[in-house]
């Protein structure tokens, strides 16, 4: 009977614990607020920018994947002709301590300047709690955020999951895609999609 009780309650921590890697904000639902801390240690909240839309971009620099999007610098475009155009872009980077993506935060900046990205800001979420909220999955995976705080958008940053940078322009951007209606007062054609990429380092 004991046994039998023990088993019991390790389903239910394995099925718990599942549930919790697996949260996920629906689209269409209010984004939840969440504070990190960026590579500087300054404190960053959602709610900080209410007003305004925000880009999540779920990061780990040694992912092919991702490393795909920032030496053909369509990253970097994408941050600055959104920033430009008042967007707030976060990066957020939950692989935890002695996982690939784990770096000290001033080497994390360096690295950041190096490539000459250029989000708001950069977030350390080395516990993994505001990526488990999400539901972050991969790197990149991708969100974005209306002015009111809506989710309206989550999933692969464009159509063509590969490491091949030629594919980019072959590509339908979704993030692009999603903001340019928004911010033009239309409706968000594609709200979600399956992101593709290496897995979060949690």
């Amino acid at each position: 009977m004991k046994q039998m009780q023990l088993t019991g309650l390790i389903i239910v921590l394995i099925l718990g614990t599942a549930a919790f890697a697996a949260a996920q904000v629906t689209t269409d639902s209010a984004a939840p607020d969440f504070t990190l801390t960026d590579t500087a240690g300054q404190a960053h909240s959602l709610s900080d920018y209410s007003g305004r839309f925000v880009v999540l971009e779920w990061t780990n620099h040694d992912c092919p994947f991702v490393r795909k999007h920032y030496d053909s610098r369509n990253m970097q475009n994408l941050q600055q002709v959104f920033t430009n155009k008042g967007v707030v872009w976060l990066t957020v980077n939950s692989s935890a301590p002695g996982k690939q993506g784990n770096y000290p935060p001033m080497e994390l900046s360096k690295m950041t300047a190096a490539e000459g990205a250029q989000p708001t800001a950069y977030l350390l979420d080395i516990d993994g709690a505001v990526g488990r909220l999400y539901g972050a999955q991969t790197t990149p995976h991708m969100y974005v955020i209306d002015p009111k705080g809506t989710l309206i958008y989550q999933g692969a940053i464009d159509s063509i999951s590969s490491t091949d940078p030629s594919d980019i322009y072959k590509a339908t951007n979704y993030v692009t895609q999603a903001l340019n209606q928004a911010m033009g007062g239309d409706p968000v054609s594609v709200k979600a999609t399956k992101s593709y990429g290496c897995s979060v380092k949690y």
